[in-house]
């Protein structure tokens, strides 16, 4: 093992705020080892001697030998050195975190589930300790170390270690500081989960006509920070639950790319989901909730009764629950192959006898979404395991409990204990536990930032830079309340429902759709998104020097609003 590449140097980025900066015990490594100084001089000493890069094939003659012998080898290697070097020159930024793994002795800042607890569901700090020694040292015979509580697997935490081949790596990229444990933000965004949960079984469209919803939209109002969208200033039943980037508001509450019919070569697929059972919560019990924070399987599977489309939150929460990683992206990718025209800088819109597939094409756009899928989720994890280590709503959820029943005093945020949704939860469960969609409660990786909208915001990317944003979706539809029918959507909004709207909405139902199951925290959502994209950026970025076709570069609108040209 002499030969390993080491996967981290020492801790010398991780940052935090100046009230914890004294203790150092929170930091974990973001510099990366890729690309050593030594290496930078020798590609770059190779690069200057080949001169600029020519990226077309040298001619092949009629034997088969080329008329450059190696020419096309070394204009290969140069492609990658440039990628190399361009991505190199991407700044290495502070990675921060928001300090609660210093300022609070027992962890309760953190995310912890799986290793073993005390009957307060505090982490075991010995096993903690082992943690931090593992993401500190990125030895594997240190991961495997850290003690389990129960049964229940750690999820993939070396991952965040993998270096990648295309875009930039891992540790060039960061995300802000996760909402702190006390603040009025993070005790916002639990009022919203809390709610998410009561209402899991309302029809999106049902939104604010029935008591529950209507309840919600009021006590959202009355929070003193909460980061939704609104109107005119307030929470609505149109910007309930929903996102805030550029057509996240017009339109049904669900995306249109998880609703209509699309092909796969001969196999058609009409999108109708297997749905959970009605009602049915867990981890609502504090013995169950305990097992989960232990990790103390195996633990049941949903119950699934029947099929639909997606008509409200229950459905999109067993959505992503079991999705394969890109696969929604896919759907949406077949549909705007049949549907819609590519984006006016596709070089093969003029190309009077030529069409793309590898490159430009359906092959290319269809490849591209497992690239960036896989890119995102390695820049995440690096963030959640070896920068925040935040903890899982659920939990946060345990400390609310413990707080209101006397048995703890946690510095819980008076705008989660003092809301309408604690009252509702208390009287149809009989604690203050977040009750959860999914019998295990949540994954065994930290929350912050969330893994499917790394992938969301990056696939999303994709399908925008190769799509015509600005083309209207004809025929728009809604599914029916009971989720057996689509109907057309007749709103005032219909012919504003966009190829790059909808596909913003599609990244938030997936992204907050977690969030609706009890998993995640809105600000997670948002933050993958913003991460998703700037990886997939980077990818778009180094695939530019590849092409042999001439092209002027793929112009798009980021979720922020603003159009860039990569």
């Amino acid at each position: 093992m002499t030969d390993r590449i080491p996967p981290v140097v020492k801790p010398d980025q991780v940052e935090m705020p100046e009230d914890v900066a004294t203790d150092r015990s929170c930091q974990s490594p973001a510099r990366r080892s890729f690309l050593t100084t030594a290496g930078i001089g020798a590609t770059a000493a190779a690069a200057a001697a080949m001169g600029p890069a020519l990226l077309v094939s040298g001619r092949a003659e009629a034997d088969g030998s080329s008329d450059d012998e190696g020419s096309r080898a070394d204009r290969a290697f140069d492609a990658r050195v440039q990628a190399a070097k361009q991505e190199r020159s991407v700044p290495v930024p502070r990675q921060i975190h928001n300090g609660d793994e210093a300022r609070y002795d027992n962890y309760i800042g953190n995310f912890s589930q799986g290793l073993p607890h005390n009957s307060l569901g505090e982490v075991d700090p010995n096993a903690y300790a082992a943690l931090l020694t593992a993401v500190r040292s990125g030895d594997p015979s240190d991961f495997a170390n850290i003690p389990h509580g129960g049964t229940v697997k750690l999820t993939n935490p070396q991952a965040g270690l993998a270096f990648t081949l295309q875009g930039t790596d891992v540790g060039q990229v960061t995300i802000p500081p996760s909402p702190t444990l006390a603040s009025a933000e993070r005790a916002g965004e639990m009022v919203e989960d809390y709610w998410m949960a009561l209402t899991r079984d309302v029809p999106f469209s049902q939104y604010g006509n029935e008591p529950l919803t209507a309840a919600a939209i009021a006590d959202l109002n009355r929070l003193s920070d909460f980061r939704g969208p609104k109107a005119g200033g307030l929470v609505t039943a149109g910007t309930l639950y929903r996102g805030t980037t550029p057509g996240d508001l017009i339109g049904p509450f669900v995306s249109q790319f998880f609703l209509n019919a699309v092909a796969f070569g001969t196999l058609g697929i009409k999108q109708i989901y297997n749905t959970y059972l009605p009602g049915q919560d867990y981890c609502t019990d504090y013995a169950s909730w305990l097992a989960v924070q232990n990790g103390q399987g195996p633990f049941p599977a949903n119950v699934v009764s029947g099929t639909s489309y997606i008509k409200n939150g229950r459905d999109l929460g067993a959505f992503v629950h079991s999705d394969i990683p890109f696969q929604e992206y896919l759907v949406a990718a077949q549909f705007l192959l049949a549907k819609a025209p590519l984006n006016p800088g596709n070089p093969y819109l003029t190309s009077k006898n030529q069409a793309g597939l590898i490159s430009f094409g359906s092959g290319h756009i269809q490849n591209l979404l497992g690239e960036v899928t896989q890119a995102a989720l390695k820049a995440m994890w690096h963030q959640k395991w070896f920068v925040h280590r935040t903890l899982r709503p659920l939990a946060y959820g345990g400390l609310v409990h413990n707080t209101l029943t006397g048995a703890a005093k946690y510095p819980i945020q008076s705008d989660v204990l003092n809301s309408a949704a604690i009252s509702h939860i208390v009287g149809k469960y009989g604690t203050y536990l977040l009750p959860a969609a999914y019998p295990e409660g949540g994954p065994q990786h930290p929350s912050y930032g969330e893994g499917h909208s790394s992938v969301a915001g990056a696939c999303v990317t994709v399908l925008k830079a190769f799509f015509n944003e600005a083309f209207v979706l004809p025929n728009p539809v809604v599914p029916s309340d009971d989720g057996q029918s689509l109907l057309p959507y007749t709103g005032a909004d219909a012919a504003l429902i966009t190829v790059g709207g909808e596909l913003n909405k599609l990244a938030h139902n997936i992204g907050l759709g977690r969030d609706i199951a009890g998993v995640h925290w809105r600000a997670d959502a948002r933050q993958g998104l913003l991460l998703g994209e700037k990886i997939a950026i980077s990818v778009l970025r180094d695939q530019r020097l590849t092409f042999n076709e001439p092209f002027q570069g793929f112009t798009f609108t980021k979720f922020d609003g603003t159009t860039i040209t990569v």
